[in-house]
């Protein structure tokens, strides 16, 4: 089976009740294995591929989950759009838990990962001054909107390593700069702009970062994931359907024609 959409995303994102596997296929690719099996299934009438980006029973931290294989599986099975669910830290007062961020912008703080497909002998240079697809991001916010799903229409995204928790420091810092903390985004979304594929990121917000004077800790981001996760789901299962069958209106598709390819 073949699917032009793919939702990368923790186990609790894609339940029974919103999502009829049809198939689990499980994948090689010449940068080792997937996270995990792939499910294709049914969501609204829409096909679509499921791949939890840790595994199950969450065995990859952030640092370990082998993006490229992840982004390069994706493709082999036709995906052209991916979909990314995640959790992250608020940067800033405005930004609450329980909000959802359509990711307009990302900053890079990871140290160790592998950032890209191409490592030689010839020289890629994707551009990603605007690295989410535009398209995308107008579907889900214009469905959260209709749906009353609380919404932030643009966020800037800062990326770091992990498994741990930023110092205190850190976080007063990175608040000059972003809204948002997490520790997935990167390379994701750049690996998938370099094989052309569409990608928006639906950050909720579980907690404020320590710059708040609040503790982060496991037991917070899991409540308040736990208490949310209905809105994430109920903005991908109407939101997907409404996604064109041709892509039209983003570059997305054509990004290596710039890039030295």
């Amino acid at each position: 089976m073949k699917a032009r959409i793919a939702i990368i995303g923790g186990t609790g994102i894609c339940d029974e009740d919103i999502f009829k596997v049809k198939q689990c296929v499980k994948m090689s690719t010449p940068y080792g294995p997937p996270s995990d099996e792939i499910q294709i299934g049914d969501m609204k009438g829409a096909k679509v591929a499921f791949l939890p980006r840790h595994g199950k029973g969450h065995v990859y931290p952030p640092h370990k989950v082998n993006y490229r294989a992840n982004i390069w599986a994706l493709r082999e099975l036709g995906v052209e759009r991916i979909i990314s669910p995640c959790a992250v830290g608020s940067l800033q007062d405005e930004y609450k838990p329980g909000e959802i961020v359509v990711v307009d912008q990302f900053i890079d703080f990871t140290k160790g990962r592998s950032y890209t497909f191409y490592d030689g002998p010839n020289s890629i240079h994707i551009g990603t001054a605007d690295p989410f697809c535009p398209e995308l991001r107008k579907v889900f916010i214009k469905e959260a909107m209709r749906l009353n799903v609380p919404i932030r229409s643009s966020g800037t995204y800062v990326c770091i390593e992990g498994p741990r928790f930023s110092t205190r420091a850190e976080s007063k810092m990175f608040r000059n700069f972003a809204d948002i903390i997490g520790m997935t985004l990167v390379p994701e979304c750049q690996l998938a702009r370099e094989l052309e594929m569409c990608y928006v990121s639906l950050a909720m917000i579980t907690d404020y970062d320590v710059w708040a004077e609040k503790p982060v800790d496991v037991a917070t981001v899991l409540k308040t994931m736990e208490e949310n996760v209905d809105k994430i789901r109920k903005l991908m299962t109407n939101g997907i359907p409404r996604i064109p069958d041709k892509r039209k209106m983003c570059e997305c598709g054509k990004t290596l024609e710039s890039a030295g390819a």
